[in-house]
Protein backbone atom coordinates (compact mmCIF):
# COMPACT_ATOMS: atom_id res chain seq x y z
CA UNK A 1 0.00 0.00 0.00
CA UNK A 2 1.15 3.49 -1.21
CA UNK A 3 2.45 5.33 2.32
CA UNK A 4 0.24 7.99 1.40
CA UNK A 5 -3.15 6.98 1.37
CA UNK A 6 -5.24 4.91 3.67
CA UNK A 7 -7.65 2.07 2.83
CA UNK A 8 -10.39 1.00 4.88
CA UNK A 9 -12.29 -2.15 4.95
CA UNK A 10 -13.07 -2.81 1.73
CA UNK A 11 -10.95 -5.53 0.11
CA UNK A 12 -12.64 -8.25 0.10
CA UNK A 13 -11.16 -9.99 -3.37
CA UNK A 14 -7.18 -10.87 -3.64
CA UNK A 15 -5.60 -10.04 -7.24
CA UNK A 16 -4.74 -13.42 -9.36
CA UNK A 17 -1.93 -14.19 -10.52
CA UNK A 18 -0.77 -15.72 -13.72
CA UNK A 19 0.89 -18.69 -12.73
CA UNK A 20 -2.52 -20.39 -11.62
CA UNK A 21 -3.89 -22.60 -14.37
CA UNK A 22 -7.47 -22.73 -12.98
CA UNK A 23 -9.30 -19.68 -14.18
CA UNK A 24 -12.58 -20.66 -12.76
CA UNK A 25 -12.33 -18.63 -9.59
CA UNK A 26 -11.86 -15.44 -11.46
CA UNK A 27 -14.05 -12.54 -10.98
CA UNK A 28 -13.45 -11.54 -14.79
CA UNK A 29 -11.45 -14.55 -16.36
CA UNK A 30 -11.54 -12.83 -19.67
CA UNK A 31 -8.99 -10.48 -17.82
CA UNK A 32 -6.53 -13.03 -15.95
CA UNK A 33 -3.86 -10.76 -15.60
CA UNK A 34 -6.29 -8.46 -13.51
CA UNK A 35 -8.72 -9.82 -12.72
CA UNK A 36 -9.62 -10.27 -8.75
CA UNK A 37 -10.26 -14.02 -7.04
CA UNK A 38 -14.00 -14.56 -5.94
CA UNK A 39 -14.66 -14.62 -2.56
CA UNK A 40 -14.36 -17.82 -0.69
CA UNK A 41 -17.16 -19.82 -0.47
CA UNK A 42 -15.94 -22.45 1.71
CA UNK A 43 -14.85 -21.15 4.66
CA UNK A 44 -17.44 -21.30 8.39
CA UNK A 45 -16.33 -17.49 9.05
CA UNK A 46 -16.96 -16.12 5.91
CA UNK A 47 -20.37 -17.48 5.68
CA UNK A 48 -21.30 -16.49 9.51
CA UNK A 49 -20.40 -12.95 8.92
CA UNK A 50 -22.74 -13.29 6.23
CA UNK A 51 -25.26 -14.45 7.94
CA UNK A 52 -25.11 -12.32 10.64
CA UNK A 53 -24.94 -9.07 8.66
CA UNK A 54 -27.83 -10.44 6.65
CA UNK A 55 -29.70 -10.62 9.35
CA UNK A 56 -28.39 -7.35 11.10
CA UNK A 57 -29.24 -5.44 7.68
CA UNK A 58 -32.96 -6.55 8.04
CA UNK A 59 -33.30 -5.99 11.25
CA UNK A 60 -31.59 -2.42 10.86
CA UNK A 61 -34.30 -1.63 8.26
CA UNK A 62 -37.38 -2.79 10.15
CA UNK A 63 -36.79 -0.96 13.21
CA UNK A 64 -35.52 2.15 12.21
CA UNK A 65 -38.62 2.36 9.89
CA UNK A 66 -41.08 2.21 12.46
CA UNK A 67 -38.88 4.83 14.29
CA UNK A 68 -39.19 6.98 11.42
CA UNK A 69 -42.83 6.52 10.61
CA UNK A 70 -43.95 6.63 14.37
CA UNK A 71 -42.17 10.06 14.82
CA UNK A 72 -42.90 11.51 11.19
CA UNK A 73 -46.78 10.48 11.93
CA UNK A 74 -47.84 11.56 15.38
CA UNK A 75 -47.92 14.96 15.99
CA UNK A 76 -47.23 14.18 20.05
CA UNK A 77 -43.87 12.85 19.14
CA UNK A 78 -43.31 16.07 16.65
CA UNK A 79 -40.97 17.11 19.94
CA UNK A 80 -37.37 18.70 19.56
CA UNK A 81 -35.53 15.97 21.25
CA UNK A 82 -38.00 13.11 19.31
CA UNK A 83 -36.52 14.92 15.62
CA UNK A 84 -33.10 14.70 16.72
CA UNK A 85 -33.86 10.94 17.28
CA UNK A 86 -35.99 10.84 13.92
CA UNK A 87 -32.63 12.30 12.07
CA UNK A 88 -30.70 9.55 13.85
CA UNK A 89 -33.10 6.93 12.90
CA UNK A 90 -32.81 7.75 9.12
CA UNK A 91 -28.85 7.49 9.37
CA UNK A 92 -29.27 4.26 11.15
CA UNK A 93 -31.77 3.41 8.02
CA UNK A 94 -29.36 4.44 5.69
CA UNK A 95 -26.68 2.04 7.12
CA UNK A 96 -29.14 -0.92 7.19
CA UNK A 97 -30.53 -0.21 3.44
CA UNK A 98 -27.01 0.57 1.48
CA UNK A 99 -24.18 0.30 3.78
CA UNK A 100 -24.47 -3.34 5.37
CA UNK A 101 -26.26 -4.78 2.23
CA UNK A 102 -23.07 -3.70 0.18
CA UNK A 103 -20.53 -5.06 2.80
CA UNK A 104 -22.97 -8.71 2.66
CA UNK A 105 -22.89 -8.14 -1.39
CA UNK A 106 -18.65 -8.36 -1.16
CA UNK A 107 -18.00 -11.00 0.82
CA UNK A 108 -20.07 -12.78 -1.40
CA UNK A 109 -19.63 -11.94 -4.82
CA UNK A 110 -17.15 -9.84 -7.16
CA UNK A 111 -17.46 -6.27 -7.81
CA UNK A 112 -19.96 -6.24 -10.67
CA UNK A 113 -22.16 -2.97 -10.31
CA UNK A 114 -19.22 -0.59 -11.56
CA UNK A 115 -17.53 2.30 -10.80
CA UNK A 116 -20.40 4.91 -10.28
CA UNK A 117 -22.09 2.27 -7.92
CA UNK A 118 -18.70 1.67 -6.03
CA UNK A 119 -18.32 5.14 -5.31
CA UNK A 120 -22.67 6.34 -4.66
CA UNK A 121 -22.12 3.19 -1.91
CA UNK A 122 -19.09 4.69 -0.37
CA UNK A 123 -20.17 8.03 -0.15
CA UNK A 124 -23.64 7.27 0.97
CA UNK A 125 -22.07 4.73 3.61
CA UNK A 126 -20.34 7.33 4.79
CA UNK A 127 -22.77 9.67 4.83
CA UNK A 128 -24.75 8.16 7.04
CA UNK A 129 -21.76 7.62 9.96
CA UNK A 130 -21.17 10.94 9.79
CA UNK A 131 -24.77 12.28 10.29
CA UNK A 132 -25.05 9.63 13.27
CA UNK A 133 -22.00 11.78 14.70
CA UNK A 134 -23.58 15.01 14.30
CA UNK A 135 -27.07 14.02 15.58
CA UNK A 136 -25.25 12.16 18.56
CA UNK A 137 -23.62 15.53 19.36
CA UNK A 138 -27.04 17.73 19.22
CA UNK A 139 -28.63 14.62 21.55
CA UNK A 140 -26.06 15.31 23.65
CA UNK A 141 -26.44 19.36 23.72
CA UNK A 142 -30.41 18.84 23.91
CA UNK A 143 -30.14 17.00 26.80
CA UNK A 144 -27.40 19.39 28.25
CA UNK A 145 -29.87 22.31 28.17
CA UNK A 146 -32.93 20.41 29.30
CA UNK A 147 -31.12 19.22 32.45
CA UNK A 148 -28.51 22.28 32.87
CA UNK A 149 -30.78 24.96 32.06
CA UNK A 150 -34.61 24.03 32.17
CA UNK A 151 -36.20 27.25 32.91
CA UNK A 152 -34.91 28.24 29.28
CA UNK A 153 -35.17 24.91 27.42
CA UNK A 154 -38.17 25.89 25.77
CA UNK A 155 -36.78 29.23 24.79
CA UNK A 156 -33.78 27.97 23.61
CA UNK A 157 -34.55 24.64 22.18
CA UNK A 158 -37.42 24.77 19.52
CA UNK A 159 -38.52 22.57 16.79
CA UNK A 160 -37.25 24.94 14.03
CA UNK A 161 -33.88 25.17 15.89
CA UNK A 162 -33.36 21.74 16.26
CA UNK A 163 -34.92 21.32 11.98
CA UNK A 164 -32.10 24.10 11.39
CA UNK A 165 -29.50 22.04 13.41
CA UNK A 166 -30.60 18.24 12.05
CA UNK A 167 -29.72 20.41 8.35
CA UNK A 168 -26.51 21.83 9.32
CA UNK A 169 -25.44 18.10 10.06
CA UNK A 170 -26.59 16.48 7.31
CA UNK A 171 -24.89 19.59 5.13
CA UNK A 172 -21.81 19.15 6.92
CA UNK A 173 -21.89 15.23 6.79
CA UNK A 174 -22.13 15.64 2.56
CA UNK A 175 -19.08 18.19 2.69
CA UNK A 176 -17.28 16.48 5.06
CA UNK A 177 -17.64 13.04 3.23
CA UNK A 178 -17.25 14.69 -0.15
CA UNK A 179 -13.46 16.31 0.93
CA UNK A 180 -12.23 13.18 2.11
CA UNK A 181 -13.16 10.70 -0.57
CA UNK A 182 -12.67 13.49 -3.25
CA UNK A 183 -10.46 11.24 -4.92
CA UNK A 184 -12.29 8.06 -4.45
CA UNK A 185 -15.03 9.77 -5.99
CA UNK A 186 -13.13 11.36 -8.64
CA UNK A 187 -11.16 8.03 -9.42
CA UNK A 188 -12.95 4.95 -8.42
CA UNK A 189 -10.61 2.80 -9.64
CA UNK A 190 -7.30 4.45 -8.08
CA UNK A 191 -7.15 2.52 -4.50
CA UNK A 192 -7.81 -0.78 -6.62
CA UNK A 193 -5.54 -3.42 -6.96
CA UNK A 194 -7.19 -5.65 -9.03
CA UNK A 195 -10.59 -5.73 -11.27
CA UNK A 196 -13.87 -6.89 -9.10
CA UNK A 197 -12.84 -4.49 -5.93
CA UNK A 198 -14.68 -1.57 -4.31
CA UNK A 199 -12.17 -0.04 -2.57
CA UNK A 200 -12.58 2.75 -0.55
CA UNK A 201 -9.46 4.97 -0.23
CA UNK A 202 -7.94 8.02 1.25
CA UNK A 203 -5.35 9.91 1.58
CA UNK A 204 -3.52 10.55 4.67
CA UNK A 205 -4.57 14.33 5.50
CA UNK A 206 -8.14 13.07 4.57
CA UNK A 207 -7.51 10.20 7.47
CA UNK A 208 -6.04 13.19 9.77
CA UNK A 209 -9.23 14.96 8.82
CA UNK A 210 -11.50 12.30 9.32
CA UNK A 211 -10.40 11.15 12.60
CA UNK A 212 -10.51 14.87 14.40
CA UNK A 213 -14.01 15.74 13.16
CA UNK A 214 -15.81 12.54 13.21
CA UNK A 215 -13.66 11.41 15.92
CA UNK A 216 -11.73 13.86 18.71
CA UNK A 217 -14.38 16.41 18.60
CA UNK A 218 -17.74 15.01 18.76
CA UNK A 219 -16.26 12.78 21.69
CA UNK A 220 -14.86 15.44 23.64
CA UNK A 221 -18.01 17.17 23.34
CA UNK A 222 -20.07 14.28 24.01
CA UNK A 223 -18.24 13.55 27.00
CA UNK A 224 -17.61 16.62 27.87
CA UNK A 225 -21.59 17.70 28.18
CA UNK A 226 -22.73 14.05 29.93
CA UNK A 227 -19.97 14.86 32.68
CA UNK A 228 -21.70 17.91 33.27
CA UNK A 229 -25.73 16.43 32.39
CA UNK A 230 -24.25 13.60 35.02
CA UNK A 231 -23.40 16.02 37.69
CA UNK A 232 -26.49 17.93 37.83
CA UNK A 233 -28.44 15.21 37.55
CA UNK A 234 -27.38 13.43 40.76
CA UNK A 235 -27.12 16.97 42.91
CA UNK A 236 -30.96 17.22 41.96
CA UNK A 237 -31.68 13.95 43.24
CA UNK A 238 -30.14 14.34 46.21
CA UNK A 239 -31.90 17.81 46.50
CA UNK A 240 -34.96 16.53 45.67
CA UNK A 241 -34.70 13.16 48.09
CA UNK A 242 -33.68 15.20 50.80
CA UNK A 243 -36.36 17.85 50.63
CA UNK A 244 -39.26 15.61 49.98
CA UNK A 245 -41.21 16.20 53.49
CA UNK A 246 -39.91 20.01 53.19
CA UNK A 247 -42.63 22.60 52.09
CA UNK A 248 -39.86 24.53 50.26
CA UNK A 249 -39.90 21.70 47.50
CA UNK A 250 -43.10 23.39 45.91
CA UNK A 251 -41.33 27.03 45.54
CA UNK A 252 -38.22 24.78 44.15
CA UNK A 253 -39.09 22.43 41.85
CA UNK A 254 -39.82 24.89 39.01
CA UNK A 255 -36.12 25.64 39.49
CA UNK A 256 -34.91 22.31 38.91
CA UNK A 257 -35.46 19.39 35.87
CA UNK A 258 -38.65 17.42 35.71
CA UNK A 259 -38.24 13.69 36.57
CA UNK A 260 -39.29 13.03 33.07
CA UNK A 261 -36.52 14.89 31.77
CA UNK A 262 -34.32 12.91 34.30
CA UNK A 263 -35.49 10.37 33.30
CA UNK A 264 -34.83 11.16 29.44
CA UNK A 265 -31.62 12.04 30.00
CA UNK A 266 -31.07 8.35 31.23
CA UNK A 267 -32.67 7.25 28.23
CA UNK A 268 -30.20 9.34 25.81
CA UNK A 269 -27.23 8.69 28.23
CA UNK A 270 -27.87 5.07 27.93
CA UNK A 271 -28.07 5.51 24.11
CA UNK A 272 -24.56 7.87 23.62
CA UNK A 273 -22.98 4.96 26.06
CA UNK A 274 -23.86 2.77 23.42
CA UNK A 275 -22.93 4.66 20.88
CA UNK A 276 -19.52 5.30 22.42
CA UNK A 277 -18.81 1.31 22.92
CA UNK A 278 -19.84 0.63 19.11
CA UNK A 279 -18.37 3.98 17.49
CA UNK A 280 -14.47 4.14 19.09
CA UNK A 281 -12.95 0.81 18.44
CA UNK A 282 -13.63 1.60 15.27
CA UNK A 283 -11.25 4.62 15.25
CA UNK A 284 -8.73 2.76 16.85
CA UNK A 285 -8.32 0.14 15.08
CA UNK A 286 -8.03 2.19 12.03
CA UNK A 287 -5.32 3.96 13.76
CA UNK A 288 -3.08 0.68 13.27
CA UNK A 289 -4.50 -0.41 10.02
CA UNK A 290 -1.32 -1.08 8.34
CA UNK A 291 -0.58 -3.51 10.92
CA UNK A 292 -1.77 -7.33 9.65
CA UNK A 293 -2.42 -8.35 12.66
CA UNK A 294 -5.51 -6.80 13.32
CA UNK A 295 -7.15 -7.60 10.00
CA UNK A 296 -9.86 -9.62 11.97
CA UNK A 297 -10.14 -6.91 14.20
CA UNK A 298 -10.78 -4.34 11.62
CA UNK A 299 -13.92 -7.35 10.92
CA UNK A 300 -14.88 -7.03 13.83
CA UNK A 301 -15.15 -2.92 15.09
CA UNK A 302 -16.81 -2.62 11.69
CA UNK A 303 -19.98 -5.19 12.31
CA UNK A 304 -19.65 -3.65 16.09
CA UNK A 305 -20.69 -0.21 14.09
CA UNK A 306 -23.10 -1.41 11.94
CA UNK A 307 -24.67 -2.95 15.04
CA UNK A 308 -25.17 0.50 16.75
CA UNK A 309 -27.96 1.14 13.68
CA UNK A 310 -29.85 -1.55 15.07
CA UNK A 311 -29.56 -1.43 18.49
CA UNK A 312 -30.79 2.33 18.85
CA UNK A 313 -34.02 1.43 18.30
CA UNK A 314 -34.32 -1.67 20.67
CA UNK A 315 -33.35 0.85 23.17
CA UNK A 316 -35.90 3.22 22.51
CA UNK A 317 -38.35 0.03 23.02
CA UNK A 318 -36.52 -1.03 26.37
CA UNK A 319 -37.13 2.80 27.68
CA UNK A 320 -39.74 4.91 25.38
CA UNK A 321 -43.49 3.66 26.02
CA UNK A 322 -44.55 6.06 23.69
CA UNK A 323 -42.59 3.96 20.45
CA UNK A 324 -44.00 0.81 21.81
CA UNK A 325 -47.91 1.89 21.57
CA UNK A 326 -47.10 3.54 17.99
CA UNK A 327 -45.73 0.35 16.91
CA UNK A 328 -49.01 -0.92 17.98
CA UNK A 329 -50.84 1.09 16.08
CA UNK A 330 -48.23 0.33 13.07
CA UNK A 331 -48.83 -3.36 13.14
CA UNK A 332 -52.26 -3.15 14.01
CA UNK A 333 -52.91 -0.76 10.72
CA UNK A 334 -54.82 1.83 13.17
CA UNK A 335 -52.16 4.07 12.05
CA UNK A 336 -54.31 4.35 8.44
CA UNK A 337 -57.39 5.79 10.38
CA UNK A 338 -58.25 9.54 9.42
CA UNK A 339 -57.62 10.47 12.74
CA UNK A 340 -54.80 8.69 13.88
CA UNK A 341 -52.11 11.60 14.06
CA UNK A 342 -53.73 13.01 16.77
CA UNK A 343 -54.04 9.71 18.63
CA UNK A 344 -52.76 9.81 22.62
CA UNK A 345 -49.22 7.58 22.78
CA UNK A 346 -47.86 9.36 25.33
Amino acid sequence: MDNRSVKTEGLLCSCFSMDTGDQSDLCFPQQANTSCRKPSSDRSEGVLFSVLLSAECVLTVLLNLLVIISISHFRQLHTPTNLLLLSLAFSDFLVGLVGVPGSVYMRISCWFLGDIACSLWSYTTFVAASSSVGNMVFISADRYVAICDPLHYNVKVTVKRIQLCVCLSWVAALLHCGIILNDHLSHPRMYNSCHGQCVIGFEVYAGILDLVVNFVLPLSIIITLYMRVFVVAVSQARAMRSHVKCVKLQHSAPFRAKSSELKAARTIGVLVLVFLVCFCPYYIVSLMADNDKFGSGKKFVIYLYDVNSCVNPLIYALFYPWFRKAVKHIVTLRILQPSSREANIL
